[in-house]
C-alpha cells in the first residue's frame, strides 16, 4: 500500500466501534502517524479478519487484490459461524483451494508458509470436530489473563489469584445486593456503546 491507502485504511480502523464483549477496542492499538497497529490480541485478528477487512480493503487496495482478500475473509467468517452444514462445508472446501490458487498469481512464493497451506484443511477439521466455537481457547486464555491480573506478589502467586478471585466474588454478591436501588454496579450500569442511545437520536 502507498502511504495515502495506509492512512485511508487505518481510519476505518481507528473509527471501528463494537458492543460490549465482542471485541477489545480496536481503535486503541492503531496509530495514525507511525502508521502502524499494534497490541491486537488474538481475538481481535479475528474479528477484523471475518467483519472488518472485507469493507476496509475496498477503498486502499486494487480489485484483484481485494477481490481475492474478500474470498478468504469470507471463508473464515463462514468456518466460524455457530452451525455447518458438511455439504456446504465441502463447497467451502473446493473454493479455497481455487482462492489460494488466485494467491499465488499476486502475492510472492515467500507469503506462502505452512500457516497459509493449513487453511485448506480447516474446512476438513470442521467436518470432523464441529463448530470452531467449541474449541477454541480465547474464553479460557481470558479467564486466564483476569486471574493473572489479581497477582501483585511474584512469591505468592496462588495466594494473590484466591484472594483477587474470593473479592471479586464478595463484590459481585454486593452488587447484585444493590441491583434495585439507586447504586451503580456493574450490572445496572450503562454499556460503553449504547443502542438505544443512537434509537432515542434516531427516533
Amino acid at each position: 500500500m502507498k502511504n495515502q491507502e495506509k492512512d485511508i485504511f487505518l481510519k476505518i480502523l481507528k473509527s471501528v466501534v463494537f458492543p460490549d464483549s465482542f471485541s477489545s477496542n480496536i481503535s486503541r492499538c492503531v496509530d495514525l502517524k507511525k502508521r502502524k497497529i499494534s497490541g491486537l490480541k488474538s481475538h481481535d485478528t479475528h474479528i477484523l479478519m471475518e467483519h472488518i477487512f472485507p469493507i476496509a480493503f475496498r477503498r486502499s487496495l486494487p480489485k484483484e487484490v481485494t477481490s481475492v482478500l474478500i474470498e478468504l475473509c469470507n471463508y473464515f467468517r463462514e468456518l466460524s459461524s455457530k452451525v455447518l452444514n458438511v455439504k456446504y462445508l465441502e463447497k467451502l472446501q473446493q473454493r479455497i483451494a481455487l482462492t489460494l490458487c488466485h494467491m499465488e498469481m499476486i502475492f510472492p512464493p515467500s507469503f506462502f508458509t505452512i500457516m497459509v497451506h493449513l487453511v485448506i484443511h480447516l474446512g476438513e477439521e470442521a467436518m470432523i470436530a464441529g463448530p470452531v466455537h467449541y474449541r477454541w481457547m480465547y474464553p479460557i486464555e481470558r479467564t486466564l489473563g483476569h486471574l493473572k491480573s489479581y497477582v501483585h506478589n511474584k512469591a505468592a502467586l496462588e495466594g494473590c489469584i484466591a484472594e483477587g478471585y474470593i473479592m471479586e466474588e464478595s463484590l459481585t454478591f454486593c452488587s447484585i445486593y444493590f441491583l434495585n436501588g439507586d447504586i451503580q454496579t456493574r450490572f445496572n450500569r450503562p454499556r460503553r456503546n449504547d443502542n438505544d442511545i443512537w434509537v432515542n437520536v434516531f427516533s
